[in-house]
């Protein structure tokens, strides 16, 4: 019974990766990040991004958890709270139905290595996260 009252909380409460939330300044964020699988998303410091085959989880009503990679362009904004920084996107291409598509990134550090990251999928899967780690 305990193990199965582990499991259950560990389907509905999917752990962050390693490591910690961390406050960047924007001038910080302004940067090429790279996930897992060679993607890259570029955040200009005119608040303005390019993503090439970055791994996400994209909201809108027509893209609803469609979570492959994406490319496209659009524009970027930082917020700090409590916790640490975020980075919203919205992509200059909308959904299907004329949808806004965006999502959200935690900055996140592990040791010395900096990330931006995203739930991927439902909670209930096993999905790997995307994780992007700034190139030096």
């Amino acid at each position: 019974m305990a193990l199965a009252l582990t499991a259950c909380g560990r389907i509905w409460n999917r752990p962050p990766p390693e490591g910690e939330a961390v406050a960047l300044p924007r001038a910080e964020l302004a940067a090429t990040w790279t996930d897992a699988y060679g993607g890259t998303l570029t955040l200009e410091s005119d608040g303005t991004f390019t993503a090439n085959q970055v791994c996400g989880d994209w909201m809108g009503a027509s893209d609803w958890n469609w979570d492959g990679p994406r490319s496209g362009s659009g524009t970027w904004r930082s917020g700090t709270g409590p916790v640490g920084s975020a980075v919203h996107r919205t992509f200059d291409a909308k959904g299907p139905k004329g949808d806004e598509v965006q999502d959200s990134l935690g900055v996140w550090r592990h040791g010395n290595t900096l990330m931006l990251w995203t739930r991927v999928g439902d909670e209930d899967n096993d999905d790997p996260h995307c994780i992007l780690t700034r190139r030096p």
